[in-house]
């Protein structure tokens, strides 16, 4: 197994950055394109679990990165709350919303056990220094 040296290495993070291009691809169509809060809503709830997790990856410290990770998590769920409610006023299909639902629930799942098994490994190893 290599060691996970870039945000861009973890799995939870290229789930979300799929879960961003849904977001942008379902909200850039028809009515949704005009419904201009719940639109951005999305893509930002998106974009938030994504960011969320490169962010919390650069903390020197495992507590403060279960905790990026919890808020990650949260805002896929919310992209999952956020598909009801534009599949409820007709600005997704019943296809389009399991697609955007079911990767925000992928991308949700795996951002959770990732914060499990960082909160088991409490010592998380110095990153390596840009400078060789």
């Amino acid at each position: 197994m290599t060691a996970v040296t870039r945000f861009e290495d973890l799995i939870a993070w290229q789930e979300a950055r799929i879960l961003v291009q849904l977001a942008y691809k379902v909200t850039s169509e028809g009515t949704f394109a005009k419904d201009f809060e719940m639109r951005d809503q999305l893509r930002a709830a998106a974009l938030s679990a994504m960011t969320n997790i490169a962010e919390g990856f650069d903390n020197e410290s495992s507590v403060e990165f279960a905790r990026f990770l919890g808020m990650a998590r949260r805002s896929a769920v919310e992209v999952q709350s956020l598909c009801y409610a534009a599949l409820d006023v007709n600005h997704l299909t019943e296809k389009d919303f399991q697609i955007c639902y079911n990767q925000a629930k992928k991308t949700q799942a795996i951002i959770g056990g990732l914060k499990k098994a960082v909160l088991k490994n409490p010592h998380r190893p110095a990153k390596p220094s840009p400078i060789s």
